[in-house]
């Protein structure tokens, strides 16, 4: 490699954790060193720099295309293909989820709405349906908090993050206010679990039907 020694350890260990992310460690190499690159690169700059053969680079930088993590850039003048990371982070980390989920957790997903829709035809397979609904819901209400978070703009999302232990007092509060004398569960609609099901006021069917707010 011709990188300093600082840019060759980054290099070196994305190409060790490329494996462990479903990539392996050509690409996860081409990708730190386009992520860190002060300029874009064509693929022979690529090759000088790691050492790689014109095929490996080739397909490093095809895989990394499909993964949506490069930017394809082009030089008047110039009929070489440069190549570069996105400038905000945010935006790697939300494209990196999002593939990952397209390519891990969907098709999970399906797979369990497929035989969840079966006929059990033996109490094995009941029990085993059981199990499968509990990691089908699991997976759903995951699904549906990583929606919301992806769709919140970065400045939320780091709000969000930056929470941290303090979501879980907010929660505390969120418990204290639904379980205050007066309130009630109103019953849960179609498609809502417990969990979703807001508490409603427990009005007396005494009262006034005409009391409003404004009475008061």
């Amino acid at each position: 490699m011709h990188l300093s020694p600082l840019l060759q350890s980054f290099v070196l260990h994305f190409g060790e954790m490329g494996s462990r992310w479903g990539i392996n460690r050509t690409v996860g190499q081409i990708y730190a060193l386009l992520f860190a690159a002060a300029e874009p690169l064509n693929a022979d700059q690529i090759m000088e720099k790691l050492g790689f053969s014109r095929s490996n680079v080739s397909m490093g930088l095809k895989e990394l295309q499909t993964w949506n993590l490069v930017r394809l850039i082009h030089r008047p003048g110039d009929r070489r293909d440069y190549f570069t990371t996105p400038d905000d982070i945010w935006a790697i980390v939300r494209t990196l989820a999002e593939e990952r989920k397209k390519r891990e957790i969907d098709p999970t997903l399906s797979v369990l709405r497929e035989l969840l829709m079966q006929t059990p035809g033996n109490e094995d397979e009941r029990h085993a349906q059981g199990r499968m609904r509990e990691m089908h819901d699991l997976i759903e209400l995951l699904t549906r908090w990583y929606g919301d978070v992806q769709g919140l703009d970065t400045e939320r999302l780091v709000m969000l993050l930056s929470l941290g232990a303090r979501v879980q007092k907010i929660l505390e509060i969120k418990d204290k206010f639904t379980s205050l004398p007066g309130r009630r569960a109103r019953p849960a609609r179609a498609g809502e679990t417990s969990s979703d099901t807001p508490f409603e006021p427990d009005l007396d069917p005494n009262l006034d039907p005409t009391f409003s707010k404004g009475d008061t």
